[in-house]
């Protein structure tokens, strides 16, 4: 057995559908965001902007957030000791989960070191406590929370994306007797659309199912208090578990849970995901509570954010470029094929100092790769018009089709 031969051909096979993926080396610039250098292909850094970014409304970079961060440095170290239950739970950690608790106006919250972990082990915990569970999917769920549906070992049906008649048909056609969960996502991130959320609560009272939304794209981006689209459209109420990122508008890292008292519990004490990890360092859960709280009073960045993407998608729409129609933060502009989508970010990066990431299979489906840029509230209109005017150059470089 040759395992090095098989191991080449594996990594050979993404090289050749052109899905090979490179991590750019990068630092960002403290308080001049989004600036960066760029280590890359370079006798030192090169100065590059960043158009890919998940920390949405810099909160990483906040004066606030980072200075709870150096105090709780200077107060209690860098590591959190271990796991929640043997020495990694500190008066952060509590603070924190009250926090986000009542961000969502539930009773409870419970934190996990990634927005993938909580998916993962929250979903696989609850079906595994819900004898014959039944999970009702959407189709374009993210890869977290297929993993907890799969490792659950619980009956999955998948719904098409955003479809609450074809929802419907599965619900009334499962034994009524079954426990039923319904796991969508409020902002899908690839498309950038919203899930019809009080439809799906709508079907989950009339079939007496559970649900579960993924907030991780929309919390601190939408809402009054930034608690989410499930702020924003007065539905959190209806929602059993809410669960989130702290690593994207939040701008640090981990993830989360919300919901009530008695959930959180049995998630806390059966979810392997939970008990056996090490916790947040209590450095991180100090800027991620700054940064909670802050959100929760200002709606400045949010607004400062909405109002570039929103300005960034006229501007590539003028241009004739293909960006998709997209009612949320999230700007991606269609290439279609993998190889060219590496190319444009290959030349935008060398040429232009524009940092975006291809998005390519499995993210997307084939065929329908793209460049996605998350345009926040630093972004000046300045920047925005010389990558139109990049974009612009590179699709009749390569001649590429333009939007109809």
């Amino acid at each position: 057995m040759n395992y090095d031969k098989i191991f080449d051909a594996a990594i050979d096979r993404l090289h050749s559908e052109g899905r090979y993926r490179v991590f750019i080396d990068i630092l960002r610039n403290k308080g001049s965001y989004p600036n960066a250098r760029c280590f890359a292909g370079h006798n030192g850094p090169k100065d590059i902007t960043v158009w890919c970014s998940n920390d949405y409304l810099a909160m990483g970079q906040h004066p606030k957030v980072i200075a709870a961060m150096e105090e709780a440095l200077h107060d209690v170290g860098a590591g959190s000791g271990g796991t929640r239950n043997i020495g990694g739970n500190t008066h952060y950690h509590v603070e924190l989960e009250r926090e986000l608790a009542d961000l969502h106006g539930k009773d409870g919250a419970l934190l996990f070191t990634s927005g993938y972990v909580s998916n993962d082990a929250t979903l696989s915990t609850l079906a595994r406590v819900l004898p014959g569970c039944v999970i009702f999917s959407d189709e374009l769920n993210h890869a977290s929370m297929i993993a907890g549906i799969r490792n659950s070992g619980a009956q999955k049906q998948v719904f098409r994306h955003n479809d609450v008649e074809h929802l419907e048909q599965l619900l009334a056609a499962t034994d009524p007797d079954l426990p039923k969960l319904i796991a969508f996502e409020s902002v899908y991130s690839m498309d950038g659309d919203v899930a019809p959320i009080h439809a799906i609560c709508d079907l989950a009272d009339k079939y007496n199912a559970l649900t579960y939304i993924d907030e991780v794209h929309a919390v601190g981006m939408y809402g009054p208090r930034g608690g989410g689209i499930t702020d924003r459209d007065e539905a959190a109420h209806r929602i059993t578990i809410i669960e989130g990122t702290l690593g994207k508008a939040f701008g640090v890292m981990g993830g989360y849970i919300a919901a009530d008292n008695r959930i959180i519990d049995v998630i806390r004490s059966y979810a392997p995901g939970f008990i056996f990890t090490t916790s947040l360092s209590p450095v991180l859960v100090a800027g991620v509570l700054a940064s909670v709280r802050h959100l929760k009073a200002s709606s400045a960045e949010r607004e400062g954010q909405q109002a570039a993407a929103a300005m960034l998608k006229a501007k590539l729409a003028a241009a004739g470029l293909p960006v998709m129609p997209s009612t949320t933060h999230i700007v991606p502009l269609m290439v279609g094929d993998p190889v060219k989508a590496k190319k444009i970010s290959d030349v935008l990066l060398a040429e232009y100092g524009v940092y975006v990431q291809p998005i390519n299979f499995p993210t997307v489906p084939r065929g329908t790769e793209r460049l996605r840029f998350t345009p926040g509230p630093q972004h000046s209109e300045a920047m925005m018009d010389e990558l139109t005017k990049a974009l612009t150059e590179i699709w009749e470089r390569l001649d590429m089709r333009k939007a109809a």
